[in-house]
This record gives C-alpha cells, structure tokens and sequence, in this order.
C-alpha cells in the first residue's frame, strides 16, 4: 500500500495529459506515492494515451462525467493510502514536490490538509490565481490567497515562504488525509465544481482541524483548462456554490446578517454585467440565486459558527477597490 495517492481527474484531457502527466510520473517516488488517473467517461483518446504511453499509471474508469466532486469522491472512496492528492491535469510539478509535504504532516500530525505554493505556469514568476500560497476568505465569503487578490496576482519573491495556517486549500493541489476528508463527508457533490473545496476545507476548520500551506513544495498551474474565467456557466457555479458553502456553514443568525450585505454587493455585479452589455453574465448571478433558494433547503444548518481566526474580519471587496489595497501583506498590515 502507497502511503500517498496523486489522483488527477481526467475528463476528455487528452492533450493535457500528454503535457502534464509525464512530470507527474517522473518527479513522484513510486515507492512512496502511486499516481492514479480517474477518468469522468472521457469520449476522447484519454484512456487510449494512458494505456500506451503511461503504463505504470493506474486508471479508474467511469462511465460518465461525475464533474470535480463526486468524480473525487468515488476515486477516493476506492482507495487505501493515508493521504491522497487532488491534482489537477493541468498542474506541472517539480523535484521532490512531494516531500516536503510528507515532512510536514510528520512533524506535525494536527495538520490533516496541505497545499504546496501553486505558481503560474504561463507566467511562472507569478502566483497563480487558484490557491497561490494559501487561501482565505473574508467574512461576507469572498476569496482571496496570500500572493492573489481578488484578481490580481502577485510577483513571487519569496515573501510568502513560511509555512502558516490556512482557511482553504486549493482543490488544483490538495493534500488530504485521507480518513479526515472521508469523514467530513468528501467535496460536496451538489456543488458539481467551484468552490467545493473552500467549502470542505471550511467544514474540517468548523471540526477543530489544522490546515496549512508548504511553501517548500512548489507546482505551476495553468489554470482555466475547464472554463474561461468570465465564462457565465463558471460565474453561475461560483455564485451559486459561494452562497451555499456560506449557508452550509455559518449558524443562521450570522448568515441572515451577512446575507443583506452579500445580496446588495452582488446586485451591484449584476447591474454591472448588464450595463457593460454582459448580458449572459448578469443572468449568470440572476440564476445563481435563484437556484441557492431551492437547493439551500437541501442542507441542515449548524448550531453554531466558529470565531475562525483565519477569516478576514472586513470586506475585502472595499479593501481593493475603495482602499487601493492589491496585496495580501498591505491587507495584513491595514486590517
């Protein structure tokens, strides 16, 4: 049995698992981790380039597309390792990339999820957008990392090289404890994709579990391989997904709190959208919305939210644009 399992979710990736995967092969020690690509019912020559040109790589088929979550969830549920790695098809890794994460949750068996720093691949002197060197989320639920906000990401120089506490991993590099994420419940798959893994990460943190980032293991992800970052079906799963992951795990007073706010700031997206002629991304959040009304009964709330002290206590929404603050350590130092 591996002690680790690097699980890449494949779905008509032909082409990057060509680009990807051989770096994948090449910089994991077979002795302690074992490379599994599970494949969403790909109709494309995936299995067919695995089969002849990565023959030491396993292979779980499925039928059909599970999306992001369940595809992981019945991955997962069908291994055996201690931990297990979510990496996505699109992510290069490098030289012992592993390693280090494998000291850390030695040295410090509290911690039951890590991501490595994920760098840009297109421009690998910057901080990627999905994950950077750590994420967190302010407490109206928008996301941001240390090296990325909002949409901007920042040059890496070494400023983020300490390991810390984290709110969120990245699903593009998440390593897991495997029984932890199990019991937790895995990634939610009602969200299809988006989101589910801040959304997991916030149930094990509302658990009492420890998260971290590594910034000793470094990945560069190319990002955007599966929709366009203003493409209107992403924005409608992150619309959608963001209210329910904040519905989910926040007690009903703070929610009802936050929710007037929440609603106000996302009507000042939608007018946006429509007067700048975004006319599918306005009905995107307007349908976002509607569907968060029906799917919250789905979920039962918690008694109580925990006082997390890794959830930014402002907007950070108002700390970029009305504040000019485009940098996660100017937040830190004007908070």
């Amino acid at each position: 049995m591996s002690r680790f399992s690097v699980v890449i979710l494949n779905w008509n990736g032909e082409k990057l698992l060509k680009q990807f995967l051989p770096a994948v092969v090449r910089h994991t020690d077979p002795e302690k981790a074992e490379v599994i690509v599970a494949d969403n019912g790909s109709t494309d020559r995936s299995l067919q380039v695995l089969a002849e040109d990565f023959p030491e790589v396993k292979v779980i088929r499925f039928e059909k597309n599970y999306g992001f979550a369940a595809g992981y969830n019945k991955a997962i549920a069908l291994l055996d390792s201690a931990y297990v790695v979510l990496l996505n098809s699109d992510v290069e890794v490098t030289s012992g990339w592993l390693s280090p994460i494998e000291d850390l949750f030695e040295k410090e068996p509290e911690v039951v999820a890590i991501q490595p720093k994920i760098k840009a691949w297109k421009d690998k002197e910057k901080f990627e957008y999905a994950g950077a060197c750590g994420g967190y989320i302010d407490r109206y639920g928008f996301p941001f990392c240390r090296g990325r906000m909002l949409n901007t990401t920042e040059t890496d120089r070494g400023q983020y090289d300490d390991v810390v506490e984290t709110f969120w991993c990245s699903g593009a590099a998440l390593c897991v404890k495997r029984e932890v994420y199990l019991a937790c419940g895995g990634l939610d798959e009602r969200f299809f994709a988006h989101m589910e893994e801040i959304d997991l990460c916030w149930r094990m943190r509302n658990q009492g579990y420890v998260l971290k980032v590594q910034p000793a293991s470094v990945v560069y992800h190319l990002g955007g391989a599966s929709l366009p970052m203003n493409h209107p079906r992403k924005l409608f799963l992150n619309y959608r997904n963001n209210l329910l992951m904040l519905y989910k795990n926040l007690d009903r007073k703070t929610w009802r709190k936050l929710f007037i706010i929440r609603l106000l700031l996302d009507s000042v997206a939608f007018f946006i959208f429509l007067l700048s002629g975004q006319g599918a991304n306005a009905s995107a959040v307007f349908r976002a919305y509607r569907a968060f009304w029906t799917m919250r009964k789905e979920y039962t709330p918690i008694p109580m939210s925990k006082q997390d002290s890794c959830i930014y206590k402002g907007s950070v929404v108002y700390a970029y644009y009305i504040r000019g603050i485009k940098t996660y350590t100017a937040l830190r130092k004007r908070k």
